[in-house]
């Protein structure tokens, strides 16, 4: 076989190599991808069975404490969906704060079962996707 022939292959054979390794990557991070739903994407669209991140605000009054369990609402200013966690909340988590909750919704009663809550940090600020999923809905100015 010619030198020419031999450089052939092993390009062709570092593409395919490249091409597998490429698909087994994009695959397996595809899996563990966890999308961002606000209330009012829940409300309006197919109800997703994997896990998902559940983002707004939490409503004033929803808060309900049982033992280390808590029940609260998450709201987009358009739709609510009602939360149940049980574990330790963030020391900034309250009524009228933006949350971000990982977890499954349970299609048969529409509560998010949640693993794990996010609060946000300081006064001002607001996860980007519970923003952008707000000024979706028109319940918050452009500019926060």
């Amino acid at each position: 076989m010619k030198a020419k022939h031999q450089r052939l292959w092993l390009v062709l054979g570092a593409l395919g190599a490249l091409g597998g390794a490429g698909a087994l990557a994009f695959s397996t991070l595809g899996e563990k991808a966890t999308y961002f739903y606000a209330p009012a994407d829940l409300a309006n669209g197919p109800k997703p069975t994997e896990a998902i991140r559940l983002g707004g605000m939490v409503q004033q009054g929803s808060i309900v404490r049982d033992g280390a369990t808590v029940r609260f609402i998450v709201t987009d200013m358009a739709q609510t969906v009602p939360v149940t966690y049980t574990g330790i909340l963030p020391d900034l988590f309250r009524e009228g704060q933006g949350v971000i909750a990982e977890g499954k919704l349970d299609p048969a009663t529409g509560t998010f079962k949640a693993d794990t809550i996010l609060a946000k940090h300081d006064e001002s600020y607001m996860p980007p996707e519970v923003a952008g999923a707000m000024k979706k809905t028109g319940s918050v100015s452009a500019g926060n």
